[in-house]
């Protein structure tokens, strides 16, 4: 017999959070920001909730007065808890994408609440994860109390992302926009010129995973005389709609769920949340599901898209911190960069600025002192920048320098090549 939802004002639903609960925060632009602000207003009445979650938008958690309330554990880094995330209010959960959650599954992070953001119910009183299932869909299948944010501008999107209504213990109707993202604003001559390079190594027939900013977004752009190409991504954004509707990405070619894109969550515009809504074209599944590189290697030439904080010249790629300081997160890099390794005719690539908006190189000699390496010396094949391409696979640590000084900054290749040249002097 189904459990009966509660429909309650917000402020009613977050009364079932207590002092030193888990929680776990639905995120990206499945942010439940109405259930979020009633639960800081209670910040007074309790004590070391821990909110655990991947990357929220629109909502900030990084105000001192949360100290001792609230405690930040993020599995991604975002602008909204970086500053608490740094502090003793907060810390960073270094975990592949794609492993979360068994974390959840297997008992490591047992979870007291989910907080999820939802579209309205079926006419079968089924809801959808929307935006986001990535994670979300484990967090609601183990969470012993779930409050649920319903909401009509949430998208239906298809796949793993459907959820009962009688697994909703409360559930708070609310009409609010999703946040957007523009991935198309902010560009720049560089960020053209690197989507150019990186869409001279994608083949026709390639299965594509796209990471987070405007590169990507500039890749896709130049992608549109490309044939038979396939999407299957931890995420995607607007850029990819044109393609789809041209038939350039149809996916024919891929092996797994051929004929369909696959992804973990979307983040971009009303323009998107509109084309996925509803859209059986589109399956968002579970990310232990999508980022697995067991499963992504079974696609034919899966190139994988993914950037970088800096990159020294043996090939360690830092994604994650500046030094010491948390900026982002693990995610799903390295999932994707072993998962092209493996495919059939694939292509892991790390596309990045040659420097920052500040002018520093972001090819470096050494990796600034306690900066995390997601990408590995091992595991790093090509390298793309506003100046090039080049394959590092199978190169030895000189001519790895050699070939990253290539495509680095003109004003900064005499310096690195000095460092390369007092390095592997011998």
């Amino acid at each position: 017999m189904h459990k009966v939802t509660k429909f309650v004002s917000a402020e009613e639903a977050v009364k079932h959070i207590k002092s030193n609960h888990r929680v776990f925060v639905h995120g990206s632009a499945a942010t439940p920001t109405v259930i979020l602000k009633a639960l800081i207003e209670r910040k007074e009445e309790l004590k070391n909730v821990e909110l655990v979650s991947i990357s929220l938008i629109g909502f900030d958690l990084n105000e001192e007065n949360l100290a001792g309330h609230f405690f930040i554990n993020s599995f991604f880094v975002s602008e909204s808890v970086r500053v608490a995330v740094n502090t003793n209010r907060g810390d960073y959960i270094p975990v592949f994408l794609s492993e979360i959650p068994s974390l959840f599954r297997n008992g490591f992070l047992p979870l007291d609440v989910a907080i999820l953001h939802v579209s309205v119910p079926d006419k079968h009183g089924y809801v959808s994860l929307g935006t986001s299932v990535d994670v979300a869909r484990a967090a609601s299948q183990q969470s012993r109390t779930i409050i649920a944010q319903i909401n009509p501008n949430m998208p239906r999107t298809h796949g793993d992302a459907f959820l009962h209504m009688s697994r909703i213990d409360y559930a708070v109707y609310v009409n609010e926009p999703l946040p957007e993202v523009s991935y198309a604003e902010g560009t720049s001559e560089v960020s053209e010129q690197i989507g150019k390079n990186v869409a001279a190594l994608v083949d026709d027939g390639a299965t594509l995973q796209l990471g987070i900013g405007n590169i990507p977004d500039n890749v896709l752009h130049n992608l549109s005389s490309h044939r038979n190409l396939g999407l299957h991504s931890e995420m995607f954004s607007d850029g990819v709609i044109p393609l789809i509707e041209s038939g350039v990405i149809n996916n024919r070619m891929k092996k797994l769920v051929q004929g369909y894109c696959v992804s973990g969550f979307l983040l971009g515009t009303r323009k998107l949340y509109d084309f996925v809504d509803d859209n059986p074209i589109v399956k968002c599944m579970d990310i232990s599901y999508v980022n697995d590189p067991r499963v992504l290697s079974q696609n034919p030439k899966v190139t994988a898209i993914n950037s970088a904080i800096e990159i020294d010249l043996t090939g360690q790629v830092c994604a994650d911190s500046i030094g010491t300081y948390q900026y982002s997160g693990i995610g799903g890099q390295m999932d994707f960069i072993r998962g092209a390794a493996l495919s059939e005719g694939g292509k892991p690539i790390i596309a990045l600025p040659s420097r920052t908006v500040k002018g520093i190189s972001r090819i470096t000699p050494y990796l600034k002192q306690g900066a995390g390496v997601v990408t590995t010396r091992g595991h790093i094949h090509w390298v793309v920048t506003e100046y090039g391409a080049v394959n590092l696979y199978g190169k030895n640590m000189e001519q790895r320098a050699e070939l990253l000084i290539s495509i680095a900054h003109p004003d900064e290749r005499e310096l690195l090549q000095k460092a390369a040249f007092e390095r592997f002097m011998r």
